[in-house]
């Protein structure tokens, strides 16, 4: 895995093996920053469900001001900050080893991105319910196709629908 453009362009980004980790597919990372471009200057980005923080390590790469990382595996939480690290960027982030809806109340970002694991789809109603009660002015969901995500969650309406392969980018703005 490595960042797609940016500061820190081509650098290789660790990862942990195994089933348990489905990171974002270079490609998507790819459109959602070519959408993000002209937002994404200055601005906190907060990387929930992060994994292995490649989304919010673009982010920082193509001009975030800070990111938070939101992950409850302190295994992925290790790999975030290692990362990091490595990039000499860890001063602009902060890492959160805990369950995403806790962090979520507490956090405030100009664009949050949602990646939850497909197999809990409780997860993403959830999120987005917390999330529509006091909105972010973007909020990004990365979903699976068979998942089918509501319109509107309380102050949240979607705005549109981005489908690459088997995944969809769904954003969400203040109703």
């Amino acid at each position: 895995m490595r960042v797609i453009a940016g500061e820190f362009r081509s650098r290789r980004l660790k990862s942990l093996p195994g089933p348990h980790l489905r990171p974002t597919p270079d490609r998507l990372r790819e459109t959602l920053f070519d959408i993000l471009a002209p937002r994404i200057e200055g601005v906190t980005f907060l990387d929930a469900y992060a994994g292995t923080g490649a989304v919010g390590i673009e982010a920082l790469s193509r001009g975030a001001r800070e990111a938070i990382f939101i992950e409850r595996s302190r295994a992925a939480a290790d790999v975030i900050r290692g990362n990091l690290q490595s990039l000499g960027i860890e001063t602009r982030a902060q890492v959160f080893c805990a369950k995403a809806l806790v962090v979520l109340e507490r956090q405030k970002a100009d664009i949050v991105f949602l990646d939850p694991p497909y197999d809990v789809a409780a997860e993403y109603a959830a999120a987005l319910g917390l999330l529509g009660a006091a909105p972010p002015p973007l909020t990004i969901v990365q979903h699976e196709v068979r998942l089918d995500l509501r319109e509107e969650y309380s102050r949240l309406r979607r705005t549109r629908t981005v489908r690459q392969g088997d995944n969809v980018l769904s954003f969400y703005g203040e109703a």
